[in-house]
């Protein structure tokens, strides 16, 4: 694997890692605002156009699986 490709892989799994902590903190603290926007940023790089061009993944499709984990 190339370095780039390293790179995109590590800010994606990052932004997966941030994702689930802001819903952990949600479903604890529905009003928490840092986690509300948090969660709010990570959703909008997800739907990015920077998101498209690092990666083949579906944005839409990741962040359905990820709130899956906290239904």
């Amino acid at each position: 694997m190339n370095g780039y490709k390293e790179l995109a892989n590590a800010i994606i799994l990052q932004a997966v890692k941030d994702y689930r902590e802001a819903l952990r903190l949600l479903s604890m603290n529905p009003n928490d605002k840092s986690a509300q926007r948090d969660k709010r940023s990570i959703e909008l790089f997800f739907h990015s156009q920077w998101f498209s061009i690092i990666t083949d993944l579906n944005g839409e499709l990741l962040l359905k699986k990820l709130k899956e984990e906290f239904a």
